[in-house]
């Protein structure tokens, strides 16, 4: 795992970083709190950047605070990666083949959860 002292670390790895700081944050963070929860020798210009990629992109939400913004996710770990699955179900427009290939892929306990869930979404009505 990086220690975050790295500038050249890989984008990806970077907004992971940041969603862990984020998320570990009881109140949102400004870019210069999160650039120190990094412990990085990253500019604050590109934590910046960073931040403000991931607010289009509506990972995060901002407010105003004094001649800048603070930064809170929009979702936690669980909801992300659930928005993603939905997000990559939706570009392609064969939904059932790639449903069906999810599901095959599960494990038996996976598959046991997905239907326990199923069948209380439906008893509740959704």
């Amino acid at each position: 795992m990086s220690d975050g002292s790295d500038p050249r670390r890989p984008h990806g790895e970077l907004v992971a970083d940041v969603l862990a700081v984020l998320w570990a944050a009881p109140k949102p963070l400004s870019a210069a709190q999160v650039k120190d929860a990094l412990g990085s020798r990253l500019a604050r210009t590109t934590v910046t950047t960073i931040l403000t990629r991931m607010h289009e992109k509506g990972t995060l939400e901002r407010e105003r605070a004094g001649r800048g913004y603070v930064y809170s996710p929009v979702h936690d770990a669980a909801g992300l990666t659930a928005s993603r699955m939905h997000r990559e179900l939706h570009r392609d427009p064969r939904r059932e083949l790639v449903l069906e290939r999810f599901v095959s892929a599960l494990s038996p306990d996976d598959e046991e959860v997905l239907r326990r869930l199923l069948r209380t979404a439906e008893e509740a009505g959704e």
